[in-house]
């Protein structure tokens, strides 16, 4: 297995985090974090230094944890891609992503970070199944995924909230028998 993956595209690198990251993976997106990709991945705005150093961390140590970054031409960190939770017994894992900056979306990278993370997880991983969930009023993100070979596999209605409006958490997954077809092996 490639011990150090990475992917280059436009100038743009997807890559393992490191130790030496930290810092700028902080300053750079978490001093706030944007309103927008809060909203859209569900967590707060504000974390402490000692909060991000400390889930960075331990997200490093993880051996049921992929902590890909997304890096721009420019070498600032813009977002994440993550494999975590994996079972191997089992050869399944979740799979989150985060484009940290509005200025950043739309122009397609979390779509190629999608991709090259999913491959990764059935190429190198041999995972059987990859799982997500998106947030209902998150419909690009969910398009993105759907692109990306996942399919909806359930909803959980108004199970997360919206500011005041209650909305659906969409689970969604892909089997390696569906990426085999996607990439033309089976």
């Amino acid at each position: 297995m490639n011990k150090n993956p990475s992917w280059k595209k436009d100038g743009f690198t997807i890559r393992l985090a490191q130790a030496e990251d930290m810092n700028n993976y902080y300053e750079q997106n978490y001093c706030p974090l944007d309103k927008e990709a809060a909203r859209l991945t569900g967590c707060k705005e504000v974390f402490t230094k000692e909060e991000v150093n400390s889930f960075f961390f331990k997200s490093l140590e993880d051996d049921n944890r992929y902590f890909f970054l997304i890096i721009s031409f420019d070498g600032r960190i813009i977002g994440e891609s993550v494999i975590t939770e994996i079972d191997w017994d089992l050869r399944c894992a979740n799979f989150r992503i985060g484009i940290f900056h509005s200025t950043e979306r739309g122009y397609g990278i979390g779509t190629w970070a999608t991709e090259v993370t999913r491959d990764f997880a059935f190429e190198e991983l041999k995972l059987h199944r990859l799982e997500l969930d998106v947030y209902s009023f998150n419909p690009r993100a969910e398009k993105v995924y759907l692109k990306a070979g996942f399919k909806r596999e359930g909803i959980l209605r108004d199970s997360v909230m919206d500011g005041d409006e209650y909305a659906d958490d969409i689970l969604m997954a892909i089997l390696e028998d569906e990426w085999k077809v996607i990439k033309g092996l089976q």
